[in-house]
C-alpha cells in the first residue's frame, strides 16, 4: 500500500510539475495523457492477458468519435462525454474481443490489424456521421462544473485529464490486483492449466477486453474534448503501432511502465522532431533499439533492478 501511495504521489507530482514548468505546452501534455490511457488499455490486454493486438486504436477512435458526435448533437457536459466515450470504447471492445479471441497467436495479430483498418475505412466512408477525411469539428464542450472553460491554453483540459488519469490508474490497480486480474495473469502464463482447473478462459479475456475498451474510449473522448477535433488519425494503425511501442519501451505487465513509456516516447519524439524534422524517426528508432538491448523488460525493468523493493511480493512489477 505504501508503494502504491508513493507511486500515485509521483504521478501527481509529475503532473503538477508539467503544469508549472511547461505552461505553453499543456495541449501536448494533455495529448500525452490521452495516449497514456490508450497505452494502459493495451497493457491490460497484452501485458496481463498475453493477447497479441495492433488494433487498439479502434477502441480509442470509437470513444473519440462518440464524444465528438454527441457534442455536436448537444451533449456538451465534459463528464458525460467521458462516460459516452467509455461506453463506446467498451462496446467496441466487446465486438473486437469476440472476434479476436476466436483465434490465437499470429492469427490474433492479423485480425487486430484487419479490424483497425476496417474501422479506419468505415470512419472515412461514413462521412455523414464522422466527417470523413475532414473529421469532426465545430463542437465545444461546456465549462467543467459550469465554471472552468476549456480555453486555448489548455489549462482546464490538462487538469481534467490529469485527474481522470489518476482516477483510472487507481481503479486499474484494484483490477489487476484482484482475483480477476490474477486469473488473467494465470491465463497468460498457462491457459491450458487454467482450463483444467475449471475456469472459462474466453469470458475472462472478453471481460478484460471490455474494460480495456472503456479505458481506451476515455482516452479518445479526452482527446476530442481537449482538441475539439476528431480525425482519422484517432483510429489509425500508426497510432496502434506507436502505442504498442510505448508499452514495450516502458515494460509489459506494469501499469507504471505504460505511463513511463508514453512520457518518454512522446517527449523524445517532440523534442527530437523539433531539432531535426527530417531524421527524427531514425533517432527514435535508435532509442528503441538501445532500450530493447539494454533493458529487455522495458524501462520499468531497470527501475525494478535498481529498486528491488518496488516489486510486489509475488515478484510482479507494480
Amino acid at each position: 500500500m505504501l508503494r502504491d501511495g508513493l507511486g500515485l504521489l509521483l504521478i501527481i507530482a509529475a503532473g503538477a510539475a508539467g503544469y508549472w514548468l511547461f505552461p505553453d505546452n499543456l495541449a501536448l501534455l494533455t495529448r500525452v495523457i490521452a495516449v497514456a490511457l490508450l497505452v494502459l488499455s493495451i497493457d491490460l490486454i497484452v501485458g496481463y492477458c498475453g493477447v497479441a493486438t495492433l488494433g487498439q486504436a479502434t477502441l480509442y477512435g470509437a470513444g473519440a468519435y462518440a464524444a465528438g458526435m454527441a457534442c455536436l448533437r448537444g451533449v456538451t457536459e465534459p463528464m458525460t462525454l467521458i462516460v459516452i466515450g467509455a461506453a463506446a470504447g467498451a462496446m467496441a471492445g466487446l465486438v473486437m474481443g469476440t472476434i479476436m479471441l476466436r483465434a490465437h497467436g499470429l492469427a490474433q495479430l492479423v485480425l487486430s490489424i484487419a479490424i483497425v483498418q476496417l474501422a479506419h475505412e468505415a470512419a472515412n466512408k461514413a462521412s455523414a456521421y464522422t466527417g470523413g477525411s475532414d473529421g469532426l469539428a465545430g463542437f465545444s464542450p461546456s465549462p467543467l462544473f459550469g465554471t472552468f472553460e476549456f480555453d486555448l491554453w489548455g489549462r482546464t483540459a490538462y487538469l481534467f485529464g490529469l485527474a481522470l488519469l489518476v482516477l483510472v490508474f487507481i481503479l486499474l490497480k484494484f483490477v489487476v490486483a484482484s482475483p480477476f486480474g490474477m486469473l488473467c495473469r494465470g491465463i497468460k502464463e498457462d491457459p491450458v492449466r487454467i482450463r483444467s482447473m475449471g475456469a472459462f478462459v474466453f469470458p475472462v479475456l472478453l471481460k478484460m477486453f471490455i474494460i480495456s475498451g472503456a479505458v481506451a474510449g476515455m482516452g479518445g473522448a479526452l482527446a476530442a474534448i481537449s482538441t475539439q477535433v476528431v480525425g482519422l488519425d484517432s483510429v489509425s494503425f500508426e497510432l496502434s503501432a506507436n502505442s504498442l511501442v510505448m508499452l514495450v519501451l516502458g515494460g509489459l505487465g506494469s501499469l507504471y511502465g505504460a505511463l513511463i513509456g508514453t512520457v518518454i516516447f512522446m517527449g523524445f519524439e517532440h523534442f527530437v522532431s523539433a531539432i531535426n524534422p527530417f531524421h527524427w524517426m531514425t533517432m527514435v528508432g535508435a532509442l528503441l533499439i538501445a532500450v530493447v538491448l539494454v533493458a529487455p523488460g522495458g524501462l520499468s525493468g531497470l527501475i525494478d533492478r535498481a529498486l528491488p523493493g518496488m516489486r510486489d511480493k509475488g515478484g510482479q512489477r507494480p
